[in-house]
């Protein structure tokens, strides 16, 4: 039988462990906030805060609990917190990584009391044919892919066209690329057709990034002194270069081929990537990198189809921790509960990463998670799906939340001695 008691005990340690490498600098209120939310997200599997507060098993009346929560979310996220943050996720990085950039959608079709409430692109039920636009909030959303090749998230805001101080999309996607440029000196930027702009050409080679981005059908290029549409410019060519990929659940056999060309904006020589034979219409890629031979355009095209890791980073939170069904409604709140839904994402690269480096016993925690989730698989390449469904069953098993793990410290009172005198 099972020992469950020392796999949830293992498991409690390892959460507060980490939770404790982000608030180290905070004030113990904040640091048991960030545990008891970390904590809470985990285990339930869910961004209600009833949900949350189950799973903690404090004695208080569970309203109480919920109230505590509650004011921290609306002080917003803890002054300190993002900077530990980031510098722990610098450490899982190497030196010029894969950054991704996308933007998502929060649906809430029946929020009318939360603030500032836009109409957003329902991915899920909107088509090539017909888009359908709902309540709710956007997503703009950076994600760099750490030595295990998970993404893990660098910038995540949530925001609306309706706050006050709203200025543009654009302004939050440049604020995302300069904390990227802040954290690592050089990257290589992958992003989908929805930034084939001029605006954020000039914002990369500004900043001299590496970047692939998939050009839309309208886009001109300068090809020898004249403004040609790309779309012309892919059907004079036939790919020569044969890569396998993986798409859709089948190996497809995918065909490249590079040309040297100009972008409208910077006027700098770029090249673009055309790709055969996955889509109905070829693929354009425009990538700024050095292609010198069959190695470095296969290479091109392989960064930008590792962009499907931010789509599943995406549904990861949405499906595994039902991240549209929070009932928070200031968006300062909303945006403190998404940097605690950050750190539970973290922390499953941080246990798929110990796995790999810390020996022992760290594989055998690993293992007693994935033999929890009970998987169809025996190997994936993103492996975030079975942590947090295997994690939320070893926790399941835990009759007390964290509550004793914050013991308040007091010194160790002095016995009374009688004086005698004379």
């Amino acid at each position: 039988m099972a020992n469950f008691t020392s796999n949830t005990c293992q498991m409690k340690r390892e959460i507060l462990s980490f939770s404790n490498k982000i608030s180290t600098n905070l004030p113990k209120p904040e640091r048991r906030f960030l545990a008891d939310m970390n904590y809470g997200i985990l285990a339930s599997g869910s961004c209600l805060l009833t949900d949350i507060v189950d799973q903690l098993h404090e004695p208080s009346r569970k309203i109480n609990v919920v109230d505590r929560l509650s004011r921290h979310l609306a002080e917003g996220i803890p002054k300190d917190a993002p900077d530990s943050y980031l510098s722990q996720v610098r450490k899982w990085c190497p030196d010029q990584p894969v950054v991704h950039i996308d933007d998502s959608d929060i649906v809430k079709p029946d929020g009318y009391r939360s603030e500032s409430l836009g109409l957003v692109r329902d991915g899920s039920e909107s088509t090539a044919s017909k888009n359908v636009y709902k309540k709710g909030y956007l997503v703009t959303e950076a994600t760099v892919l750490t030595a295990s090749s998970h993404p893990v998230s660098i910038f995540s805001e949530i925001h609306s066209s309706k706050e006050k101080d709203f200025t543009s999309i654009n302004d939050v996607t440049f604020s995302a690329m300069e904390r990227v440029a802040a954290l690592f000196k050089k990257a290589s930027f992958i992003m989908d057709r929805g930034y084939d702009d001029n605006k954020m050409f000039l914002k990369l080679d500004s900043m001299k990034q590496d970047y692939v981005i998939r050009l839309t059908s309208k886009r001109k290029l300068l090809y020898r002194n004249k403004w040609v549409p790309a779309t012309e410019l892919r059907n004079r060519r036939k790919g020569k270069v044969k890569l396998p990929l993986f798409c859709k659940g089948k190996i497809h056999d995918a065909y490249l081929s590079h040309v040297k060309v100009q972008i409208t904006a910077s006027r700098k020589d770029i090249y673009l990537v055309p790709v055969y034979g996955i889509t109905e219409h070829p693929m354009m890629l425009a990538t700024n990198r050095d292609i010198r031979s069959t190695d470095d355009v296969i290479e091109a095209a392989k960064l930008y189809f590792s962009r499907w890791k931010i789509e599943e980073y995406f549904r990861c939170k949405k499906q595994m921790f039902q991240f549209e069904n929070f009932r928070v409604r200031k968006l300062k709140a909303v945006n403190a509960l998404n940097f605690c839904l950050t750190l539970c994402m973290a922390f499953l690269n941080h246990i798929s990463m110990k796995s790999e480096t810390n020996g022992l016993k760290a594989a055998i925690i690993k293992t007693a998670i994935i033999k929890t989730a009970d998987p169809i698989r025996e190997k994936v390449t993103f492996s975030y799906y079975r942590l947090a469904k295997g994690i939320s069953g070893i926790l399941s098993y835990a009759k007390e939340g964290i509550r004793l793990w914050f013991r308040t410290k007091r010194p160790a009172y002095r016995q009374i001695c009688l004086k005698l005198v004379v």
